[in-house]
């Protein structure tokens, strides 16, 4: 039996849990700075790296105390390393390089990114008796709101990338198309509420898909604002929109206009992300799709994988798409069972790849 502390500070949100052999929540907290952020209509990274100094500390007492746990019973302490935010990542691996140190306890480095895949790894709380992690080989799609990546998890730790975006991540596309249509930060959560009452065929956008297995968001995106400078130019509205993407001016659109281009445009990323994986699966012969990050919290793009998907889909709970600290210490368990332990010389890394072939 293992028991593993993670820590997850790659970006915005601080999350700190204890997780019983890589797939039992024990305790987790996760604090989230959107309402910080909100009024920069995006992360700042300055901030985010004081307010996780301020949050760390008591979220990890809280979540000890909770599972009646002393540090030095836990197996090791597991910790974003990167990719992320540089502040934000250094606030995590020194204070789990302390906690580490202070126990003895082994220190281990995890992948951002290999945390958001093995969330589906986490036995969720609802799960039936019959419950099992994926099967290996399975084809990952990775859509958060810096990533967006197809690969194949071949084992633990083995991973074969068949594509990814050539520019934005689809999380990213959710954000700026937000702020043109006014609808605030964070932008997933806010389209997706809005396009529950719009139209998703008013609007003809352009797919992300590209050839091979690769996406582009650029492209959906600049076809946004196209189409919103053509609504402001029809209501006799100019703004400056042309030379970057702002706010739409008060009074142009109305709200069933707004909702059918929130609806169109989360259409089109759904179709690009949902085309290239059942493409993946057909031609690799996988038999198992695991969906992970933040975007994979958008309701319409989990039914329409699920109805799409010639094989079984793994989709985390929405608790464990977003950063989190549980994904962290599962990430840590396999990293842990494969001997890959840090030194004490071990760096944050903000642009680190998933090990990939």
């Amino acid at each position: 039996m293992s028991l593993i502390l993670g820590i997850e500070t790659s970006c915005d949100e601080t999350g700190v849990a204890i997780v019983r052999d890589g797939e039992h929540i024990v305790a987790h907290r996760v604090a989230s700075q959107a309402d910080l952020h909100r009024k920069y209509g995006g992360v700042f990274p300055e901030v985010a790296a004081r307010q996780h100094v301020v949050t760390i500390l008591p979220l990890i007492r809280e979540v000890l105390e909770e599972a009646g746990t002393p540090l030095n019973d836990l197996d090791a302490i597991a910790v974003t390393r990167g990719p992320g935010l540089v502040g934000s990542l250094l606030v995590g691996v020194n204070v789990a390089k302390g906690l580490a140190w202070a126990s003895q306890r082994p220190l281990v480095g995890v992948n951002h990114l290999e945390g958001h895949i093995y969330s589906n790894w986490v036995r969720p709380p609802d799960a039936p008796a019959d419950w099992s992690p994926p099967p290996l080989p399975t084809l990952v799609l990775i859509v958060s709101g810096g990533h967006t990546e197809l690969v194949i998890m071949e084992d633990h730790g083995m991973y074969r990338r068949l594509g990814g975006t050539l520019d934005d991540a689809a999380g990213e596309a959710f954000d700026k198309v937000a702020r043109v249509l006014g609808l605030g930060y964070p932008g997933g959560p806010a389209i997706q509420r809005v396009a529950q009452q719009g139209d998703p065929t008013r609007f003809s956008f352009p797919s992300p898909r590209q050839p091979g297995f690769n996406f582009s968001f650029s492209g959906l995106k600049t076809a946004v604002l196209r189409q919103v400078q053509a609504l402001e130019r029809a209501a006799g509205v100019t703004t400056g929109m042309e030379r970057k993407m702002i706010p739409v001016a008060e009074g142009v659109l109305d709200e069933q206009t707004t909702a059918d281009l929130a609806a169109s445009f989360q259409e089109a990323v759904v179709r690009g992300l949902v085309d290239a994986t059942v493409e993946a699966v057909e031609a690799h012969g996988i038999s198992h799709v695991c969906v992970c990050g933040g975007v994979a919290a958008n309701l319409r793009l989990r039914e329409e994988m699920k109805r799409r998907s010639p094989v079984p889909v793994s989709v985390p709970p929405l608790f464990l798409c977003l950063d989190n600290g549980v994904m962290i210490a599962a990430a840590g368990h396999y990293a842990l069972q494969r001997g890959d332990v840090a030194g004490w010389d071990m760096d944050v890394d903000a642009s680190l790849g998933l090990p990939t072939r």
